[in-house]
């Protein structure tokens, strides 16, 4: 499936363009195809990037944010910082931040040591603590990535889960659900994503 194909297809669903494994060039393509949200994750890309590309790229941070690169994170002005994992790591970012930063709490779903993320039975609570506690760092939804499994039903289950929290917080004022990439996002979209991160599929 070609971008415009995919992006006609989910045309109610929000693409995020995962580039860091893509050129600038690439990226570029991409670009005046009418795609303008793109993901990094890695910090010093996405400043790298944010700099030298089109000014009217959206930049979203989707990588572990280490507290030694907060200050530049912060610098770099992304549209959205898709991976905050927990309330230290927001209110650390909000005490040096002068502008309002939309958010998503990162949840980890599949319970994986390898990922990253807070675990669900605490981020409901968490994603309220971050709401009252920050004054910059804006929660505005949650993402998560699906299990690593080769049982569709698992990662069925993980999506849900991850869409069950975000519909309990839609009251609180969530309004995206950014969950799937390139292996699994038709079954993220069926389990209620609105906005998904795709790499090798839109830079194959």
């Amino acid at each position: 499936m070609t971008y415009l194909e995919l992006k006609e297809k989910y045309k109610d669903i929000r693409i995020i363009a995962v580039s860091k494994y893509t050129t600038d060039e690439k990226i570029m393509a991409l670009h005046k195809l009418g795609q303008i949200e793109f993901g990094e994750n890695k910090v010093q890309d996405l400043a790298r990037k944010k700099a030298e590309l089109s000014s009217d790229i959206n930049w979203y941070f989707i990588g572990n944010l280490q507290k030694n690169k907060a200050n530049l994170l912060i610098k770099t002005k992304p549209v959205m910082w898709q991976s905050c994992i927990n309330l230290d790591l927001a209110k650390y970012v909000d005490a040096r931040l002068d502008y309002e930063l939309d958010t998503l709490l990162e949840i980890n779903v599949a319970n994986e040591d390898s990922k990253a993320g807070i675990n669900p039975s605490k981020a409901i609570d968490e994603y309220l603590a971050i709401k009252q506690n920050c004054k910059f760092i804006k929660p505005v939804g949650v993402m998560c990535i699906g299990a690593m499994s080769d049982d569709i039903k698992q990662i069925i289950k993980s999506f849900d889960l991850c869409y069950k929290i975000y519909d309990e917080l839609k009251k609180d004022g969530a309004k995206i659900c950014s969950m799937g990439m390139s292996s699994d996002y038709e079954i993220a979209i069926k389990s209620g994503a609105n906005m998904i991160r795709l790499g090798s599929v839109l830079f194959n």
